[in-house]
């Protein structure tokens, strides 16, 4: 038995769930949706891309791969700064755009505004960075037999352990930390959380900022695993919100546990009918749980 669709179903799953964790917290938390966070998954990318060239450099090409992975210490050490730096630009965006379309309580507007704000950031992204293809390394890797016809890569296998490991952290964090109690205070009412004592703009702030760190983070892990492009972010946009709607708004596990059914639904597809119907199950998933179960595998009830 073959099983190597399941595998890359899976991964490219816990990607879009990675990425999914973003546009829950804003949906939740901001009510609105932000068609923008692609582009913060592509941006992001871009920018550890550029940073770990520099990082390289100054390193003297010292740590180039680590082990059998086909990235090294620049990659890592730029990932993490380019997910500060994004989590920065998501933040500079509401204040620049959607606290002051915020602040007049039309939620409309600012879905609108995030379509514009999209095609700005991508076409800007394009302008700079051309649409050639980049790659973070151009190593190539021997898959590694797993039984059962599956294959993986050593970048697929640490990929797959780093994401589990950002999830679980996100959850700890959301369930212990005082700012994590905060949010979800504020996405179950904002109104009443603010009487309580509830620092709403600090929720925001951390909103934005954890939002966009996460979208750099699943762009620089599908960057590694895949290629770069300006349209990577755009590419992801529908599988994401599929993937937050499915396991629930609000929810941290539910938004991955999501991704991972977005990713493995698409395997399935493109095995039976072919890669060029796989947009439309994201698509068909997201119209099913709107019509069957509207509050999602885990959301709570309004």
């Amino acid at each position: 038995m073959n099983l190597q669709f399941l595998a890359d179903g899976l991964i490219m799953g816990a990607l879009i769930g990675l990425g999914a964790i973003g546009v829950t917290l804003t949906y939740s938390i901001l009510r609105f949706a932000n068609f923008a966070h692609g582009e913060f998954l592509a941006w992001g990318t871009y920018v550890a891309l550029v940073l770990a060239g520099t990082v390289g450099t100054m390193l003297g090409g010292v740590a180039d791969t680590l082990g059998p992975l086909s990235f090294g210490w620049p990659v890592v050490i730029a990932g993490v700064v380019a997910a500060l730096l994004t989590g920065l630009l998501a933040f500079g965006l509401d204040r620049l755009l959607f606290s002051k379309l915020r602040s007049r309580g039309n939620a409309i507007v600012m879905v609108m505004a995030s379509f514009g704000a999209s095609m700005a950031l991508r076409s800007l992204l394009e302008f700079i960075f051309t649409s050639k293809p980049a790659y973070f390394s151009r190593e190539i890797q021997m898959a590694l037999p797993l039984g059962l016809g599956i294959k993986l890569t050593p970048d697929q296998i640490f990929l797959l352990a780093m994401t589990a490991t950002i999830v679980v952290g996100m959850e700890r964090f959301m369930a212990l930390s005082a700012i994590g109690r905060a949010m979800r205070a504020v996405s179950e009412n904002p109104l009443l959380a603010r009487v309580a004592g509830v620092d709403v703009d600090r929720v925001v702030r951390a909103t934005w900022m954890m939002g966009g760190a996460l979208a750099c983070a699943a762009g620089v892990m599908l960057g590694i695993t895949v290629q770069i492009r300006p349209f990577m972010g755009f590419d992801l946009l529908l599988p994401l919100f599929a993937a937050a709607i499915l396991g629930g708004i609000g929810s941290v596990p539910g938004a991955v546990i999501g991704g991972l059914i977005v990713g493995v639904s698409e395997a399935v597809a493109v095995l039976i009918v072919g890669a060029a119907y796989r947009a439309a199950v994201a698509f068909l998933i997201l119209i099913a749980v709107l019509l069957i179960k509207p509050t999602g595998l885990f959301g709570a009830r309004e």
